[in-house]
Protein backbone atom coordinates (compact mmCIF):
# COMPACT_ATOMS: atom_id res chain seq x y z
CA UNK A 1 0.00 0.00 0.00
CA UNK A 2 3.28 2.12 0.99
CA UNK A 3 4.26 1.76 -2.65
CA UNK A 4 1.39 2.23 -4.45
CA UNK A 5 0.62 5.30 -2.91
CA UNK A 6 3.59 6.49 -2.89
CA UNK A 7 3.89 5.63 -6.76
CA UNK A 8 0.26 7.62 -7.80
CA UNK A 9 1.41 10.58 -5.78
CA UNK A 10 4.98 11.02 -7.23
CA UNK A 11 3.11 10.49 -11.08
CA UNK A 12 0.67 13.16 -10.21
CA UNK A 13 2.35 15.54 -8.75
CA UNK A 14 4.77 15.24 -11.72
CA UNK A 15 1.84 15.34 -14.71
CA UNK A 16 0.75 18.58 -12.88
CA UNK A 17 4.84 20.34 -12.63
CA UNK A 18 4.72 20.56 -8.96
CA UNK A 19 8.09 19.92 -7.43
CA UNK A 20 8.80 18.18 -4.35
CA UNK A 21 8.78 21.45 -2.43
CA UNK A 22 5.49 23.24 -4.27
CA UNK A 23 3.54 20.11 -3.41
CA UNK A 24 5.02 20.43 0.52
CA UNK A 25 3.51 24.05 0.80
CA UNK A 26 0.06 23.20 -0.91
CA UNK A 27 -0.28 20.52 1.93
CA UNK A 28 1.30 22.30 4.60
CA UNK A 29 3.62 19.43 5.64
CA UNK A 30 7.69 19.70 4.82
CA UNK A 31 9.71 18.37 1.37
CA UNK A 32 11.33 15.50 3.26
CA UNK A 33 7.32 13.87 4.04
CA UNK A 34 6.51 13.93 0.36
CA UNK A 35 9.66 12.11 -0.04
CA UNK A 36 8.98 9.95 2.25
CA UNK A 37 5.60 9.29 0.87
CA UNK A 38 6.93 8.84 -2.94
CA UNK A 39 9.63 6.34 -1.55
CA UNK A 40 7.24 4.55 0.35
CA UNK A 41 9.36 4.95 4.09
CA UNK A 42 6.12 6.46 5.77
CA UNK A 43 2.15 6.17 4.79
CA UNK A 44 0.01 9.78 4.92
CA UNK A 45 -2.66 9.09 7.63
CA UNK A 46 -5.83 8.83 6.02
CA UNK A 47 -7.04 12.59 6.08
CA UNK A 48 -3.75 13.80 4.91
CA UNK A 49 -4.70 11.28 1.97
CA UNK A 50 -7.93 12.51 1.40
CA UNK A 51 -6.06 15.93 1.17
CA UNK A 52 -3.47 14.70 -0.77
CA UNK A 53 -6.02 12.87 -3.17
CA UNK A 54 -7.82 16.79 -3.46
CA UNK A 55 -5.14 18.41 -4.27
CA UNK A 56 -4.17 16.10 -7.36
CA UNK A 57 -7.57 15.65 -8.31
CA UNK A 58 -8.01 11.70 -8.28
CA UNK A 59 -10.10 9.39 -6.45
CA UNK A 60 -9.59 8.52 -2.64
CA UNK A 61 -10.47 4.55 -4.15
CA UNK A 62 -7.47 5.06 -6.67
CA UNK A 63 -4.61 6.57 -4.37
CA UNK A 64 -5.60 3.90 -1.68
CA UNK A 65 -5.21 1.14 -4.75
CA UNK A 66 -8.64 -0.82 -4.02
CA UNK A 67 -9.58 -3.07 -6.34
CA UNK A 68 -11.16 -1.91 -9.06
CA UNK A 69 -10.42 1.72 -8.85
CA UNK A 70 -7.15 2.07 -11.10
CA UNK A 71 -6.90 1.99 -14.66
CA UNK A 72 -3.53 2.03 -16.89
CA UNK A 73 -4.00 4.49 -19.88
CA UNK A 74 -1.93 3.82 -22.58
CA UNK A 75 -3.24 7.05 -24.94
CA UNK A 76 -1.15 9.29 -26.67
CA UNK A 77 -2.52 13.23 -24.90
CA UNK A 78 -1.49 15.39 -28.04
CA UNK A 79 -0.35 18.90 -27.19
CA UNK A 80 -1.29 20.02 -30.54
CA UNK A 81 -4.40 19.11 -32.55
CA UNK A 82 -3.33 20.25 -35.74
CA UNK A 83 0.06 21.31 -37.83
CA UNK A 84 0.88 24.84 -37.23
CA UNK A 85 2.53 24.83 -40.58
CA UNK A 86 -0.40 23.36 -42.21
CA UNK A 87 -2.84 25.97 -40.81
CA UNK A 88 -0.82 28.42 -41.30
CA UNK A 89 -0.91 27.89 -45.12
CA UNK A 90 -4.44 27.25 -44.99
CA UNK A 91 -5.07 30.65 -44.20
CA UNK A 92 -2.00 32.36 -46.28
CA UNK A 93 -3.58 30.39 -49.77
CA UNK A 94 -7.42 31.66 -48.43
CA UNK A 95 -5.74 35.08 -47.98
CA UNK A 96 -4.28 35.08 -51.31
CA UNK A 97 -7.11 33.61 -53.28
CA UNK A 98 -9.55 35.72 -51.63
CA UNK A 99 -7.64 39.35 -51.69
CA UNK A 100 -7.76 39.27 -47.52
CA UNK A 101 -4.80 41.81 -47.20
CA UNK A 102 -5.38 42.67 -43.50
CA UNK A 103 -5.69 38.84 -43.02
CA UNK A 104 -2.24 38.19 -44.89
CA UNK A 105 -1.06 40.45 -43.47
CA UNK A 106 -1.66 39.98 -39.87
CA UNK A 107 -0.87 36.69 -40.28
CA UNK A 108 2.68 37.01 -40.50
CA UNK A 109 2.28 40.42 -38.12
CA UNK A 110 1.25 37.54 -35.08
CA UNK A 111 3.78 35.34 -35.99
CA UNK A 112 6.21 37.46 -35.06
CA UNK A 113 4.68 39.21 -32.27
CA UNK A 114 3.79 36.02 -30.90
CA UNK A 115 7.71 34.54 -31.99
CA UNK A 116 8.91 32.48 -28.98
CA UNK A 117 5.76 32.57 -26.58
CA UNK A 118 4.67 29.16 -25.74
CA UNK A 119 1.20 27.32 -24.46
CA UNK A 120 0.44 26.49 -21.19
CA UNK A 121 2.53 23.23 -20.05
CA UNK A 122 0.53 20.56 -20.66
CA UNK A 123 -0.09 17.85 -18.11
CA UNK A 124 0.25 14.37 -19.86
CA UNK A 125 2.16 15.66 -22.70
CA UNK A 126 6.11 16.86 -22.96
CA UNK A 127 4.98 19.28 -26.30
CA UNK A 128 4.89 22.89 -25.42
CA UNK A 129 3.15 24.34 -28.32
CA UNK A 130 3.93 28.23 -30.18
CA UNK A 131 1.50 29.95 -28.83
CA UNK A 132 0.47 31.18 -32.61
CA UNK A 133 -1.48 27.91 -33.24
CA UNK A 134 -3.85 29.39 -30.67
CA UNK A 135 -4.84 32.44 -33.07
CA UNK A 136 -4.04 30.30 -35.83
CA UNK A 137 -6.66 27.51 -34.92
CA UNK A 138 -9.57 30.05 -34.00
CA UNK A 139 -9.01 31.32 -37.59
CA UNK A 140 -9.30 27.85 -39.32
CA UNK A 141 -12.73 27.08 -37.37
CA UNK A 142 -13.68 30.58 -38.56
CA UNK A 143 -13.18 29.42 -41.95
CA UNK A 144 -14.68 26.39 -41.62
CA UNK A 145 -17.77 28.08 -41.40
CA UNK A 146 -16.92 29.45 -44.19
CA UNK A 147 -16.42 33.36 -42.57
CA UNK A 148 -13.85 34.63 -45.17
CA UNK A 149 -14.60 38.29 -43.33
CA UNK A 150 -11.27 39.91 -43.64
CA UNK A 151 -11.53 42.00 -41.17
CA UNK A 152 -12.91 39.17 -38.42
CA UNK A 153 -10.14 36.84 -39.66
CA UNK A 154 -7.73 39.27 -39.19
CA UNK A 155 -8.62 40.43 -35.72
CA UNK A 156 -9.06 36.47 -34.73
CA UNK A 157 -5.35 36.61 -35.31
CA UNK A 158 -4.38 39.40 -33.54
CA UNK A 159 -6.87 39.21 -30.68
CA UNK A 160 -3.62 38.55 -28.15
CA UNK A 161 -0.95 40.72 -29.70
CA UNK A 162 -1.88 43.73 -27.36
CA UNK A 163 -2.27 41.74 -24.35
CA UNK A 164 0.92 39.25 -24.21
CA UNK A 165 2.97 41.05 -26.42
CA UNK A 166 3.21 44.88 -25.21
CA UNK A 167 1.35 46.41 -28.41
CA UNK A 168 -1.09 48.92 -27.98
CA UNK A 169 -4.35 49.01 -30.20
CA UNK A 170 -3.37 52.46 -31.77
CA UNK A 171 0.55 51.03 -33.00
CA UNK A 172 -0.96 48.29 -35.10
CA UNK A 173 -0.87 48.93 -38.60
CA UNK A 174 -4.58 47.59 -39.49
CA UNK A 175 -8.04 49.51 -40.13
CA UNK A 176 -9.84 51.05 -37.36
CA UNK A 177 -12.38 48.45 -37.45
CA UNK A 178 -9.45 45.72 -36.32
CA UNK A 179 -7.69 48.01 -33.84
CA UNK A 180 -11.42 48.81 -32.00
CA UNK A 181 -12.14 44.97 -31.83
CA UNK A 182 -8.71 44.00 -30.65
CA UNK A 183 -8.90 46.83 -28.02
CA UNK A 184 -12.41 45.62 -26.96
CA UNK A 185 -10.43 42.12 -26.58
CA UNK A 186 -7.79 43.40 -24.88
CA UNK A 187 -8.85 42.75 -20.70
CA UNK A 188 -7.10 45.84 -18.79
CA UNK A 189 -6.55 44.81 -14.50
CA UNK A 190 -7.81 47.30 -12.45
CA UNK A 191 -6.72 47.21 -8.84
CA UNK A 192 -10.09 49.12 -7.71
CA UNK A 193 -12.22 46.68 -9.45
CA UNK A 194 -12.65 43.24 -8.63
CA UNK A 195 -12.35 40.39 -11.08
CA UNK A 196 -16.04 39.67 -11.28
CA UNK A 197 -16.20 43.95 -12.51
CA UNK A 198 -13.36 43.91 -14.23
CA UNK A 199 -15.32 40.47 -16.20
CA UNK A 200 -18.38 42.92 -16.38
CA UNK A 201 -17.07 46.05 -18.03
CA UNK A 202 -14.89 43.63 -20.48
CA UNK A 203 -17.88 41.31 -21.86
CA UNK A 204 -20.32 44.52 -22.26
CA UNK A 205 -18.06 46.47 -23.94
CA UNK A 206 -17.34 43.08 -26.39
CA UNK A 207 -21.19 42.48 -26.76
CA UNK A 208 -21.69 45.77 -28.50
CA UNK A 209 -19.22 45.05 -31.54
CA UNK A 210 -19.82 42.33 -33.88
CA UNK A 211 -16.43 41.62 -34.81
CA UNK A 212 -15.35 41.13 -31.41
CA UNK A 213 -18.57 39.15 -29.69
CA UNK A 214 -17.83 36.82 -32.46
CA UNK A 215 -14.11 36.18 -31.71
CA UNK A 216 -14.29 35.89 -28.18
CA UNK A 217 -16.97 33.15 -28.68
CA UNK A 218 -14.11 31.59 -31.02
CA UNK A 219 -11.65 32.21 -28.69
CA UNK A 220 -13.57 30.78 -25.75
CA UNK A 221 -14.33 27.70 -27.46
CA UNK A 222 -10.64 26.54 -28.20
CA UNK A 223 -9.90 27.54 -24.74
CA UNK A 224 -12.25 25.58 -23.49
CA UNK A 225 -11.64 22.74 -25.99
CA UNK A 226 -8.04 22.52 -24.83
CA UNK A 227 -8.31 23.34 -20.92
CA UNK A 228 -8.48 19.62 -19.57
CA UNK A 229 -4.55 19.73 -20.43
CA UNK A 230 -3.21 22.92 -18.68
CA UNK A 231 -5.35 23.72 -15.85
CA UNK A 232 -5.49 22.89 -12.13
CA UNK A 233 -9.27 21.51 -11.10
CA UNK A 234 -9.68 24.84 -8.87
CA UNK A 235 -9.06 26.61 -12.54
CA UNK A 236 -10.99 24.08 -14.37
CA UNK A 237 -13.62 25.09 -12.54
CA UNK A 238 -13.21 29.09 -12.27
CA UNK A 239 -13.11 28.74 -15.93
CA UNK A 240 -16.52 27.13 -16.29
CA UNK A 241 -18.06 29.13 -13.85
CA UNK A 242 -16.94 32.58 -15.85
CA UNK A 243 -17.86 30.68 -19.21
CA UNK A 244 -21.32 30.01 -17.90
CA UNK A 245 -21.89 34.02 -16.49
CA UNK A 246 -20.32 36.06 -19.42
CA UNK A 247 -19.83 33.95 -22.91
CA UNK A 248 -22.91 31.65 -22.45
CA UNK A 249 -25.28 35.36 -22.17
CA UNK A 250 -23.04 36.40 -25.11
CA UNK A 251 -24.08 33.59 -27.21
CA UNK A 252 -27.63 35.01 -26.50
CA UNK A 253 -26.44 38.55 -27.98
CA UNK A 254 -24.93 37.29 -31.12
CA UNK A 255 -27.66 35.45 -31.56
CA UNK A 256 -30.53 37.66 -30.99
CA UNK A 257 -28.24 41.07 -32.90
CA UNK A 258 -26.72 39.27 -35.29
CA UNK A 259 -28.89 36.51 -37.11
CA UNK A 260 -26.83 35.78 -39.72
CA UNK A 261 -24.69 33.76 -37.15
CA UNK A 262 -27.38 31.55 -36.34
CA UNK A 263 -25.25 28.48 -37.34
CA UNK A 264 -21.79 29.69 -35.33
CA UNK A 265 -24.04 30.37 -32.40
CA UNK A 266 -25.17 26.69 -32.26
CA UNK A 267 -21.71 25.17 -33.01
CA UNK A 268 -20.21 26.92 -30.72
CA UNK A 269 -22.73 26.32 -28.17
CA UNK A 270 -22.83 22.44 -28.33
CA UNK A 271 -19.08 22.51 -28.47
CA UNK A 272 -18.83 24.30 -25.32
CA UNK A 273 -21.62 22.72 -23.25
CA UNK A 274 -20.40 19.39 -24.31
CA UNK A 275 -17.02 20.16 -22.75
CA UNK A 276 -17.90 21.92 -20.22
CA UNK A 277 -20.37 19.12 -18.84
CA UNK A 278 -17.82 16.53 -19.35
CA UNK A 279 -15.05 18.11 -17.35
CA UNK A 280 -17.87 18.85 -14.44
CA UNK A 281 -18.27 15.12 -14.73
CA UNK A 282 -14.70 13.70 -14.00
CA UNK A 283 -14.04 17.22 -11.47
CA UNK A 284 -17.31 15.27 -9.64
CA UNK A 285 -15.86 11.97 -9.93
CA UNK A 286 -11.74 13.39 -8.75
CA UNK A 287 -13.91 14.57 -5.38
CA UNK A 288 -15.67 11.35 -4.43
Amino acid sequence: MRMNIGNEIVKWRRAFGMTQEAFAAKLGVTPQAVSNWECGKNLPDVEKIRQISKTIGISFGVLMGEEGSSKSFEWDVKGVQFSEDRMFTRIKTAAEHNGLLQTYQALYYAKLAHNGQLRKKQKFSCERPNYIVHPLEMTCHLQSMHIEEDEMLAVSLLHDVCEDCSVTPEELPFSDTVRHSVMLLTKHKDPALTKEEVNIRYYDGISHDRIASIVKLIDRCNNVSTMAQAYSNEKLDEYIVETEAFVMPLLKVVKRSWSEYGDLTFLVKYQLVAVMESVKVMLMTAQQ
